[in-house]
């Protein structure tokens, strides 16, 4: 199981990149801060050999990860929250009701 991404924060990467690019091959690169547990970075980029690519419904590349990123990141879910007392991205383990 790759990571989860919710329709929230899939909207909000696509709208990032579309701020910053017209390119239909860049997308936003999940990298891990190593100098912050479990801190996610996000950068523009293109997909690379051995990527792990997150696709939205329309087929669109949204996320690239790299495999040791990827295995880190498994059965996770990534969400955006748009709460006081800021807004962002988070990673939460997926809830079963």
């Amino acid at each position: 199981v790759m990571l989860q991404v919710t329709s929230e924060a899939m909207e909000r990467l696509r709208k990032m990149i579309e701020e910053q690019t017209t390119d239909p091959e860049m997308a936003i690169r999940i990298t891990l801060n190593p100098s912050v547990a479990m801190q996610l970075d996000l950068t523009l980029d293109r997909e690379k050999k051995g990527d792990q690519v997150v696709r939205s419904e329309e087929g669109v590349k949204i996320l690239l990860l790299q495999s040791e990123v990827a295995e880190k990141l498994e059965g996770l879910v990534l969400d955006y929250q748009a709460m006081f007392p800021g807004e962002g991205f988070t990673i939460l383990k997926p809830t079963f009701h």
